[in-house]
């Protein structure tokens, strides 16, 4: 076997674990599929002759490609993306309980929302540690500082994603009603009546695609939360309840084109939590189903 065919075989078998390392990281597949590509060509690129532990190796250099596509989405404030999934379908949910354990054990979509709001150096610290098990001896040259620096920046991510993990309700009607009277007081501004589903601390998040360049992606408090609700409320009469990888959520479709989704979080009859996404790669692998009675 020839060592080009060797190599091929061999980096195939780190394949799906690079994937997941690079989407948690980027939150987009076709830019974890090309990361993923960049350290297939490094790979042929390099001597690996006395590398023994490929996957460590392999690991480092989609690490690193990440680490950059991070700081260039960074330095040029991306402009939201133009093109749009076009016209979708929403499916009749029924009620299935074994695929809807395996949607919970997929990377949630409200955790891919919080990681986009931390530097690029806490994202990839807090991946790789957090959900690989890196050590921080070695992430410290990834992010180019020293063992105890990148235990501190994943240190800092981990308090930004623990602060937004909430328990949500389970029961399905009350998630609906809540909703519902969240998109009704939006349609007709009424102001009291957003506040009176929003928790007091309800914490609103977008994508980098749901706003302009440089605008702010993170509102914190129920008077600033119904203030933004209010004031992106033209796009409610577009807007129609259902759910979203299995929890209350509104999609904003105008002619029948999928522009945003709304994922709410909501405990104790309340909204803790809303999720914005606008990216249209997200929207596409999105799992929607039509609330029933």
């Amino acid at each position: 076997m020839d060592q080009q065919r060797w190599l091929a075989e061999r980096f195939e078998t780190h394949r799906s674990h690079l994937q997941g390392v690079a989407y948690r990281m980027l939150g987009s597949r076709s830019e974890a599929d090309d990361a993923v590509q960049e350290a297939w060509l490094r790979l042929g690129r390099s001597d690996t002759s006395d590398v023994k532990n490929l996957a460590g190796w392999l690991t480092t250099v989609v690490a690193r490609v990440c680490l950059d596509v991070l700081r260039a989405r960074r330095s040029r404030r991306e402009e939201p993306l133009e093109s749009r999934p076009e016209a979708f379908r929403i499916r009749h949910e029924e009620n299935d309980p074994e695929r809807e354990a395996l949607l919970a054990d997929s990377v949630g979509l409200a955790l891919l929302v919080v990681l986009e709001t931390l530097a690029p150096g806490e994202r990839v610290a807090f991946v790789l540690h957090d959900m690989f098990d890196l050590p921080f001896d070695e992430i410290g040259p990834i992010v180019g500082r020293s063992a105890t620096a990148a235990r501190q920046l994943a240190s800092r991510a981990r308090r930004r994603v623990r602060g937004g993990a909430t328990v949500a309700d389970a029961d399905r009607t009350p998630q609906r009603e809540v909703v519902e009277a969240f998109l009704a007081a939006s349609r007709t501004g009424d102001f009291d009546a957003l506040l009176a589903v929003l928790d007091p601390e309800v914490v609103l998040r977008a994508d980098r695609n749901a706003v302009p360049a440089g605008a702010a992606r993170e509102f914190r408090g129920a008077p600033l939360v119904a203030k933004q609700a209010l004031a992106h409320s033209g796009g409610s009469r577009f807007a129609q309840v259902v759910f979203v990888n299995g929890v209350a959520g509104i999609v904003v479709a105008p002619n029948g084109r999928l522009r945003i989704v709304l994922a709410f979080t909501i405990r104790r009859g309340r909204i803790v939590e809303i999720d914005v996404v606008a990216d249209p790669e997200r929207l596409r692998e999105l799992d929607l189903g039509v609330l029933s009675d």
